[in-house]
């Protein structure tokens, strides 16, 4: 995902639902990445640390994540990246404010595990699907 804004351009690496399983091409995948956003189901903290080798990481815990590791990651974070706000969660029907009214432009999630890019009242809403257990015939 690249974000613009103005004359500013960032490179985003997005993943969700790994369940304690990151495939091999994502430090490929992620090589020139910023920062990276996780929208939860990350599965154990090793794939955290396989990130955070990669890049900034920005992570929230989703509903498959437990022990002491996930209880320290937040449900949603805010986040700004290229001077937009960014608001991550990983069960999109779980926001509870109008991203919009809040000055937030983009709405990454997960849950899912289908891929899903979608732009609602000037708000794009992506959701990347699985990286390690995608359904519905979608790659991971």
């Amino acid at each position: 995902m690249v974000v613009k804004n103005k004359s500013e351009r960032t490179r985003i690496g997005v993943i969700s639902d790994t369940h304690g399983t990151l495939h091999p091409a994502v430090s490929k995948l992620f090589g020139s990445v910023e920062t990276i956003i996780h929208a939860g189901d990350i599965g154990h903290s090793d794939i955290l640390e396989s990130l955070r080798r990669i890049a900034p990481l920005t992570a929230v815990r989703g509903n498959m994540d437990y022990g002491s590791w996930a209880a320290e990651l937040p449900a949603m974070a805010i986040v700004e990246v290229a001077s937009l706000r960014l608001c991550v969660l990983h069960d999109r029907s779980r926001i509870d404010f109008t991203p919009r009214q809040v000055g937030v432009k983009v709405v990454i999630s997960g849950h899912t595990h289908r891929p899903r890019v979608s732009a609602e009242d000037d708000v794009l809403f992506v959701n990347p699907g699985s990286a390690s257990h995608p359904r519905y015939g979608h790659p991971p």
